[in-house]
C-alpha cells in the first residue's frame, strides 16, 4: 500500500494537511486534513508499505494494541482509498 504521487503533505498550525500537486491539481480538487494518526501513517506511505508494517508501527508509537490499529489502518486506508490518494 502507498500514498499516491502527485500529492504533498504539509504540517499547518498543528494539523496535518494533503494537497494536489501537478498533474494530479487537475483531477484532485481541495485538500484532505488529516489528524495526528491520520498524518503518522500518511508518512510511512511514501513508500510501498503493508498493512502489517503499518499495524506494527501504530501499536509501537502509540499506546494501542494490534486489533484497534488494524482498524485504524483499515479505515485510513478505506478513506484514501474512496478519495483517490492510494496508488493503484
Amino acid at each position: 500500500m502507498r500514498a499516491k504521487e502527485g500529492f504533498v503533505y504539509k504540517q499547518m498550525h498543528g494539523t496535518g494537511v494533503v494537497v494536489p500537486v501537478g498533474e494530479a491539481s487537475r483531477e484532485f480538487r481541495g485538500m484532505v486534513t488529516l489528524n495526528e494518526t491520520g498524518s503518522f501513517l500518511w508518512e510511512r506511505m511514501q513508500v510501498e508499505v503493508t498493512r502489517e508494517e503499518l499495524v506494527r508501527a501504530l501499536t509501537e508509537a502509540y499506546d494501542t494494541d494490534a486489533e484497534t490499529a488494524g482498524k485504524d489502518v483499515d479505515a485510513f486506508a478505506a478513506k484514501l482509498r474512496e478519495a483517490g490518494l492510494l496508488a493503484e
